[in-house]
């Protein structure tokens, strides 16, 4: 039910898109109307989000890292799986960002005779996360000369780089081919990897689905629909520049195209997709490993409420402590001797 959810569900918006891509009277709520709302939701939607989270507290010091600290000079410290300043996380985050440096180091771990637990490198998750992401990115910036006149510099000669290749009439772009053929592997390994299919919900598998989807229509529109481009500009354009125009000969598979991908726009904020923008803001990433240097204050700490040291706390505590057979850094002190009346008595 993981999967048949996101399937049924991929295949209703498909179903809706091409139904109402039949009709001109319906083809100006999906092809403009829809995308408009999506596109203000994903805005509206991305920035409160990240505002949510610059506004959280984070009451600990919790970087992760992987590597020697920075201590004593002639023991050699891990800059960047260690940060000790702001210029190394800010190299660190580089690193994360473009380069996917984390999933570089992943490894898998094997039980073999003996029994023996072996640990060796396992860069598949990294290669096919890279070049989806970067693919995907080089379809998005391909796709804005639908929506800039004159089309911005540059995007001619990232096209004839995509496209180098030369195969076929109209161009098959290589980062259409690694965009689909990566989407098919993260989507296969959550379903033959116990370990990943097991922690897997359906909504990890829905947006991959719903991705396919996209860059499967999309294709068919370039390579067998053979669909109006020149139309479908004059549909951008106008939503672009609020003049609202309905060409209306455009091929249903457009509109299919643009349901799915509005429905992308408007899932991304509320999803795990976020993680986009929260890596920014994730301190596990972001915060130097300082903190025997640099002391570091909860903002959580309530400025009426005086710091309770260890020495304090045993000393109001002590007592107990010792009743309890907890060990204290300082004895009680003796007790007093009775007065001899109370002897007597």
């Amino acid at each position: 039910m993981k999967v048949l959810r996101p399937i049924i569900a991929v295949s209703l918006l498909i179903l809706v898109g091409g139904v109402l891509g039949l009709s001109q009277g319906t083809q100006m709520l999906v092809g403009v109307i829809l995308p408009s709302i999506a596109f203000l939701v994903f805005i509206v939607g991305f920035i409160r989000k990240v505002l949510d989270w610059s506004k959280s507290p984070v009451p600990f010091k919790i970087p992760t890292t992987c590597g020697q600290a920075k201590s004593l000079d002639f023991i050699k410290a891990d800059r960047f799986d260690c940060p000790d300043s702001k210029s190394d996380v800010i190299v660190r985050m580089f690193l994360e960002v473009f380069l996917f440096r984390s999933l570089f180091r992943n490894t898998k771990a094997e039980m073999h005779d003996g029994p023996k637990i072996t640990y060796g490198a396992n860069l598949w998750l990294w290669l096919f996360g890279i070049l989806f992401h970067y693919s995907f990115l080089t379809v998005v910036i391909r796709h804005m000369r639908l929506f800039t006149e004159p089309v911005l510099p540059g995007l001619g000669f990232l096209e004839f780089m995509d496209g180098f290749v030369q195969i076929g009439a109209p161009v098959l772009y290589q980062s259409d081919l690694i965009f689909l053929g990566c989407v098919v592997a993260l989507f296969v390994r959550r379903l033959i990897s116990p370990q990943v299919k097991y922690i897997s919900l359906g909504s990890d598998y829905f947006p991959l689905l719903l991705i396919f989807a996209i860059g499967a229509t999309g294709m068919l529109m370039r390579h067998y629909f053979r669909v109006d481009v020149v139309a479908i500009k004059q549909l951008t354009m106008g939503m672009v520049t609020l003049n609202w125009t309905n060409p209306g000969n455009i091929h249903p598979v457009f509109f299919i195209h643009v349901v799915l991908v509005s429905t992308l726009m408007m899932y991304f904020p509320f999803s795990k997709l976020m993680h986009m923008g929260g890596i920014f803001f994730s301190p596990t990433r972001n915060m130097a490993n300082n903190s025997r240097a640099v002391r570091y204050i909860n903002p959580w700490n309530d400025p009426n409420i005086k710091p309770h040291s260890y020495a304090g706390y045993e000393d109001e505590f002590r007592e107990f402590m010792v009743d309890a057979d907890i060990p204290v850094d300082k004895p009680l002190p003796p007790k007093a001797a009775e007065p001899e009346e109370a002897k007597e008595d």
